[in-house]
């Protein structure tokens, strides 16, 4: 119902006041049920106590309100005395409000309790318009209508978040019950760096803790668990049951302007426990404290917090708060469980002129590139934007759809794009298997730009690079998944959001497992002379029709095929390691193995180039992400020894073609907020230059025919004492990745004779120049003969008899 019009209304059943009482300027309280009233917010259950439920008002009927006495009657009714009575109420009542918070009666004669109507937040000692001007229909209807505008603008607003970070509706609790929606649902502060590491342990303070596993250092989001609970690594912050009022504090270490909170419960296996509810107090001082208050109220917000231990949910402040100290106060609970939260906060950084150092220090890049998120739409518009500024280097192709039918475009950078050049290696980069880790795809789209750019300029590492060099860019293996979780935003796509194509498979565990055929046989002594120990076969299961495997995979798999890929990286998010094969245990069902490959040293050569040159492994002061601590062992481990992986990319690329991959996990964060990535990009463009430099480790040749100087195809290159072998491409060209020694390398291919020679591996740099020329057995040179039609010569003739007399 509209507000003024309370005199014509009965109340259960009593007669209702004078009509003349609707000329006394007195505010009504408010109608919950009418459209566009304060009271009509939806609550948690719905919308407010309406009209006609129990006890609600009545509107007046329209032909009550056309028997209404003229106003002048109504003013000769009054007598002088009355008329002092009424200015006085008058003036008394924008002060008091005629008591609308009171209690009133309804017509089952229980205590119902009205909602306060906040005043304006512009002038808050301001009365309304109605007030000023009176409360006659007209008026009441030109400002409910108003009203009515503008609540359906705010929930328009509310329902159209905007990547890259989403919002829920930020929705605080007031002491009646209620629930205030702010009116700015979109994050415009990023991360304080709880997740991404910048805020360090001893700026993480608790009331308590359980244990030191369970500090306040845990209470990081998306920080995830050791597999047993109790130990130094657990999966949240929480206090200690005894804690009656429980708090995690963060020091910003100066000024800054906090505008939301991101909170989860705790990762485990084990337990279940998550904060329910929450308030929030700031402090300069860490000493004197004050909280969040909710608008309608000015009482101290509620926030609500979480209903799940790993769905991220966000809260905006009513207004943001400029401090140097936050704490969070968890006020409720799991029934059962603890006061374990992690947390994520939302924070600008303020200038403080009274501090040592006025100005805080921003992250940045002195490369002038494209630091943003980019969508499936965005990534092809910028890749065409490279292509278009550099289209003698670059060439764009689509190796496949996903699932969903988006191309995984492919960006190639060489000085003859478009064609494999004899002796020139074939490198690739991989990012986006998962899609919610996002920084991979970013960093490739970001080294594809300063490719074009420095070549442009020309730089000459970047000018050798690309001469010497033929290398292949996939920014987005799973572009469905990455899609996923770009909609849910940097900050809310939480821990596993998107790591899956659109099938829901895991595309890290989808190639074929190529471990185990491999490894029976070398069991039963097979391999070399039965079984080869390179180039193994696609599994007969792996091919049929109902064979789970998803098409990211198969596009990848074809692409690898058609292209004699020499090196690659896998990158991924979550951690900061980079881990080779083998990634699965050799011990059947062991969780995980130390199970290296005959090309160890090779590996860890690679791996430590990455690690050694990455400046946030190499950090002496970085604590660890999660549960290990990579940085004792130089930032690489065995994939195996790490977890066991079966399917892995860097297996099957190992075992199934001549190419040699890591995988590279970048960062803590999966999907660090935008304004991280001009430091991660620092963080990582020396190590992905240096990394596809290793191409030129070891030995490189062409396998010829001696008597017509052309390339033999597919002829095997074996190494004494490593038990893998590589083959030739099309042209005869090879590349063995090898460590600094001395080498006995041997060629084969069927129908020649065999060559085996020396081949030295210096530290410098360039591969090592290592050809072949093989001659053809006479059984071959028959072979061809026949085939062409031509008679055998007689020396030959008579040779073969003598072996088969010899034979007879």
């Amino acid at each position: 119902m509209r507000a003024g019009s309370v005199g014509a209304e009965t109340r259960g059943g009593q007669p209702g006041p004078s009509p003349c009482s609707s000329l006394l300027f007195l505010p009504s309280p408010p109608n919950p049920s009418a459209p566009g009233s304060e009271a009509s917010e939806p609550a948690v259950g719905g919308r407010a106590a309406a009209a006609g439920r129990g006890g609600g008002l009545r509107s007046p009927s329209r032909k009550r309100r056309a028997h209404r006495p003229p106003r002048d009657q109504c003013v000769r009714a009054l007598d002088p005395a009355m008329w002092g009575l009424l200015l006085a109420l008058a003036a008394f009542a924008p002060a008091v409000e005629v008591d609308l918070g009171a209690p009133s009666t309804s017509v089952l004669g229980l205590a119902t309790t009205k909602a306060p109507v906040p005043t304006p937040r512009s002038s808050p000692a301001q009365p309304s318009a109605g007030k000023e001007k009176g409360t006659s229909e007209q008026h009441v209807r030109i400002r409910v209508i108003k009203k009515k505008k503008i609540v359906t603008k705010k929930r328009k607003k509310l329902t159209h978040p905007r990547p890259p970070v989403t919002a829920r509706p930020s929705v605080t609790t007031s002491p009646t019950g209620t629930l205030d929606l702010t009116e700015k649902q979109e994050p415009d502060c990023p991360p304080l760096g709880l997740e991404s590491l910048r805020v360090s342990d001893n700026q993480l303070y608790a009331s308590s803790s359980q244990s030191f596993g369970l500090g306040p250092h845990r209470g990081r989001l998306n920080i995830q668990s050791g597999l047993e609970d109790g130990d130094l690594f657990d999966g949240a912050w929480c206090a200690e049951q005894q804690d009656a009022e429980p708090w995690l504090q963060v020091d910003a270490g100066h000024l800054t302007r906090f505008s939301g909170i991101i909170t989860q419960g705790r990762n485990s296996i084990w337990r279940y426990d998550w904060v329910t509810s929450y308030k929030v107090q700031f402090s300069n001082d860490s000493q004197t404290w004050w909280g969040s208050k909710n608008r309608s109220s000015g009482m101290d917000a509620v926030f609500p917090a979480n209903s799940d231990p790993e769905t991220p949910v966000l809260n905006l402040l009513p207004e943001p708060q400029v401090a140097r100290f936050i704490r969070l106060l968890p006020q409720t609970w799991l029934q059962g469980g603890a006061s374990c939260l992690r947390a994520e906060i939302l924070a600008c950084p303020v200038s403080d002129p009274n501090g040592p150092f006025p100005e805080v220090p921003v992250l940045g890049s002195s490369d002038s590139l494209d630091f943003r998120h980019h969508d499936y739409k965005a990534m092809r518009k910028l890749m065409k934007q490279v292509n278009e500024q550099c289209p003698n280097i670059t060439r764009i192709y689509s190796i496949g759809r996903s699932h969903q039918g988006l191309k995984l475009y492919v960006m190639e950078m060489s000085d003859q794009p478009g064609e494999h050049e004899l002796g020139e290696p074939e490198v690739r980069y991989v990012a986006g298997m998962h899609g919610n880790e996002a920084l991979g795809r970013e960093l490739l789209l970001l080294l594809m730009q300063f490719l074009c750019r420095e070549f442009l300029r020309g730089d000459p590492r970047v000018t050798r690079l690309l001469t010497e060099t033929r290398i292949h860019l996939l920014p987005s293996m799973n572009p469905d998944g990455y899609e996923t979780a770009f909609r849910r935003g940097s900050e809310l796509v939480g821990w596993a959001e998107g790591r899956w194509n659109h099938q829901g498979i895991d595309l890290n565990h989808n190639f074929a497992d190529l471990n185990t055929p491999l490894w029976e046989a070398e069991d039963e002594g097979l391999v070399p002379d039965t079984v080869p120990n390179h180039h193994l076969p696609l599994p007969a299961y792996y091919t049929l029709p109902n064979a789970t495997v998803a098409p990211e995979t198969w596009a990848v798999i074809k692409w690898m095929q058609r292209i004699p890929f020499v090196l690659s990286a896998n990158l991924h998010g979550g951690e900061l390691v980079v881990s080779y094969p083998f990634d699965m245990t050799r011990t059947p069902w062991a969780a995980r193995e130390l199970t290296p490959t005959p090309d160890e040293a090779v590996f860890r050569w690679l791996s430590t180039v990455y690690a050694g040159t990455n400046r946030a492994m190499q950090d002496p002061d970085r604590r660890p992400c999660h549960s290990h601590d990579f940085s004792l062992y130089g930032s690489i481990i065995n994939g195996a020894d790490w977890h066991t992986v079966p399917g892995s990319m860097n297996d099957f690329s190992y075992l199934h073609t001549n190419c040699f991959e890591v995988t590279v996990e970048l960062s803590c964060d999966k999907f660090p907020h935008e304004n991280e990535l001009p430091q991660e990009w620092e963080n990582n463009k020396d190590a992905l230059l240096t990394y596809l430099e290793q191409v030129r480790m070891g030995i490189a040749g062409v396998v010829r025919d001696k008597d017509t100087e052309l390339g033999i195809a597919d002829a095997v290159i074996s190494v004494d004492g490593i038990n893998h072998d590589v083959t030739t491409a099309w042209g005869g060209d090879y590349w063995r990745l090898l460590t600094p020694g001395d080498y006995m390398v041997t060629a084969s291919a069927e129908g020649y004779h065999t060559v085996t020679r020396s081949c030295r591996v210096t530290f410098e740099e360039g591969p090592v120049p290592c050809n072949f020329r093989l001659t053809k057995t006479p059984k071959q040179r028959l072979r061809e003969l026949l085939a062409a039609g031509a008679k055998v010569p007689p020396d030959l003739r008579r040779r073969l008899e003598r072996l088969r007399g010899q034979k007879n």
